[in-house]
């Protein structure tokens, strides 16, 4: 049904519900990142006090120490962005500096000029020394980066519920009350798919962020999430935005197959699932985005629904193109309805229905013939005839 073809009540409906899920959401997710805020504040904030109370222990514990047995006052390890100053029962500094030099001498804890300063008077003026002073501007870096990341994080999931919402414009073209229990499964799925990536890379840069680098692995871990998100995003943006007249080109198949295997390695790798292939130099003629959203969900799903240590064949032979894999297989009763949207042959794995009837819809556009072979737990193989 066409926005035209609404009623009057229909739009009314549709427009009220889409504005308070927008609404809604928005206040949610900035509630949540504010909380989120405020918790990881509290605890930079004890962590930061109970950093410099130690230092200031120990230091005091070392004064002590060389005043009873005589000798000479040693060292103790001050970590980055800590500063040590010790002032005699004069108030005079005796060694190192502060950071203000109009610091009244009072035993506590406070701030200034983005510094976190601990006073204590621990060393009960052994060695002639009255108070261990501990400077740190590590809490306010520490906060800056925080907001930063609940910022970017914000930013990212606001983008994707706009994008849900669209997509519901676009479920909503019949009427409200036939469509709710759909739609509302929908959001559930979208909402749990997208919450791996972005839970996976709020680790990754909260990791990075305490180790003080980006190490291999987080890189790696940080860039398969983006492929997760992005792939959600190119099929959110298909379902939506996809034209009937996009252009075809002449592309050469087997590079556009070789790229897409090599993208989905590292997901592949996760579950120690290796490719075998066999492609055949061959040429087509296709919009080259709607190619690689063709091949990435077979491939995709392929790697989503094998169990680890298995295989996927990918073969380009005849003008015949063969994605096999050694996975859980699909039930004949669910075959039938498999290429259906909002379809699934089964729960596992999670998804959100949509990948094969995109796979489908472009076939269909282009005169590509599918087939489907599964075995309930022997693999499933996908078969387009070129």
């Amino acid at each position: 049904m066409s926005r035209s073809q609404m009623t009057e009540l229909e739009k009314h409906s549709f427009y009220s519900f889409l504005g308070l899920y927008i609404l809604s959401s928005f206040l949610f997710i900035s509630l949540v990142g504010y909380w989120y805020y405020e918790a990881q504040k509290s605890a930079y904030i004890n962590e930061t006090y109970y950093k410099l109370e130690h230092l200031a222990d120990v230091k005091s514990g070392e004064i002590i120490m060389a005043h009873m047995s005589g000798s000479t006052l040693k060292d103790v390890y001050v970590p980055p962005n800590i500063t040590l100053a010790l002032i005699d029962t004069h108030n005079r500094v005796v060694e190192g500096e502060l950071v203000d030099p109009s610091i009244k001498m009072k035993t506590g804890y406070f701030e200034l000029n983005d510094y976190n300063i601990l006073i204590s008077d621990a060393p009960r003026e052994h060695l002639n020394i009255k108070y261990v002073v501990v400077q740190s501007k590590m809490l306010s870096k520490q906060l800056a980066v925080l907001k930063k990341s609940v910022f970017n994080v914000l930013v990212i999931v606001f983008i994707f519920i706009i994008m849900v919402a669209w997509l519901l414009s676009r479920l909503f073209m019949k009427p409200v009350r036939e469509r709710v229990e759909q739609v509302e499964r929908f959001l559930n799925d979208i909402t749990h798919e997208l919450n791996t990536p972005i839970s996976s890379l709020t680790m990754a840069t909260d990791q990075a962020l305490k180790q003080g680098e980006c190490t291999e692995k987080t890189l790696r871990n940080v860039s398969i999430s983006t492929k997760q998100l992005y792939d959600i995003y190119r099929s959110l943006t298909y379902l939506n935005f996809k034209k009937k007249e996009d252009a075809g080109e002449v592309l050469q198949l087997d590079e556009v197959l070789q790229k897409s295997v090599e993208y989905y390695r590292p997901l592949a790798d996760i579950k120690r699932i290796v490719f075998k292939t066999e492609i055949e130099e061959m040429s087509c003629i296709l919009p080259e985005s709607q190619l690689t959203l063709l091949l990435g969900n077979l491939i995709g799903n392929a790697i989503k629904y094998s169990s680890t240590r298995s295989k996927i064949y990918v073969t380009l032979k005849d003008r015949v193109l063969s994605i096999r894999d050694e996975g859980i297989g699909i039930e004949a009763e669910k075959q039938k309805e498999i290429f259906e949207k909002f379809k699934r042959g089964t729960e596992y794995s999670g998804g959100f229905g949509v990948g094969l009837n995109i796979v489908k819809s472009i076939c269909d556009e282009h005169d590509i013939e599918i087939e489907l072979n599964s075995t309930l737990g022997e693999g499933t193989e996908f078969m387009l005839y070129l």
